[in-house]
């Protein structure tokens, strides 16, 4: 599983934040490939190590070494899943673009549901568990207590901005190439509630979503905590709202936003 040729453009760019991920990643990288090198369209995968402490690095730059198709940028310090996101997404080449989460709570196949949204005219396509809840044939496997808190802070976010939307926090997200260029040049949220900012931005820019059921299956090892971080989301959706109200997402740099 090699590089794609340089002459052929990369049709999709998987974006997957890391931090301390040494234990969880590279079952997942080797999924990935194994199942996108089956479909023979050019790909990157960029793994964004946000100041990792333990040996993330050193488990890709192994697996980069044999599958060209990878490629490591790694971050001084952590500064926050948002952050990584942005900073593979500004980086990265391909026509559509997608979020990952590490832990591979999403089977890469399911891909194929949200490429499906895009074809049909959707600007990005996000995962949905809550949809996925409600349909016999997708299994979601989630500890109870994250369900019930996951189905009151949705509740939440939709009065507070973003309506319509069932699941903000889903890891599993594509972007068009130019929807994604638009909205990572004006996010500004390091945190969690990246998620949050960019679904607010884009249904204020009048950007199709589309809210796409999959399969999901929960993770041990899980680095968010459903209160702290919780609070500190709801926190950085008010802040969203300043900035919008400020005309701070109307810039085209991030520079001066808010945070």
């Amino acid at each position: 599983m090699t590089a794609s040729p340089k002459n052929q453009a990369i049709t999709l760019s998987i974006v997957i934040p890391a931090y301390n991920e040494a234990k969880r990643i590279l079952p997942y990288l080797q999924h990935i490939t194994v199942y996108l090198g089956q479909r023979g369209r050019p790909y990157e995968i960029l793994v964004v190590d946000d100041g990792s402490q333990d040996d993330t690095a050193v488990i890709v730059e192994r697996l980069q070494s044999q599958r060209q198709v990878i490629r490591l940028i790694r971050l001084p310090t952590n500064r926050g899943k948002g952050h990584a996101v942005r900073t593979g997404m500004q980086q990265a080449q391909g026509e559509l673009r997608l979020m990952a989460d590490a832990d591979g709570a999403t089977p890469i196949q399911e891909l194929e549901r949200l490429e499906t949204a895009i074809h049909n005219g959707a600007d990005l396509a996000i995962g949905s568990r809550p949809l996925a809840y409600r349909d016999a044939r997708y299994k979601v496997r989630v500890r109870w207590h994250r369900s019930v808190s996951g189905n009151l802070f949705n509740r939440l976010v939709q009065r507070l901005g973003i309506p319509g939307i069932r699941d903000t926090q889903c890891g599993f997200k594509l972007f068009r190439a130019s929807v994604a260029q638009d909205l990572f040049a004006v996010s500004c949220i390091d945190g969690y509630g990246f998620d949050l900012e960019l679904l607010y931005i884009a249904q204020r820019r009048g950007y199709k979503i589309a809210e796409v059921p999959l399969n999901w299956s929960d993770q041990p090892g899980s680095k968010v905590l459903v209160l702290r971080d919780g609070l500190r989301m709801f926190r950085e959706l008010l802040t969203v709202r300043q900035n919008n109200k400020a005309g701070r997402y109307h810039k085209i740099s991030r520079f001066d936003c808010k945070t």
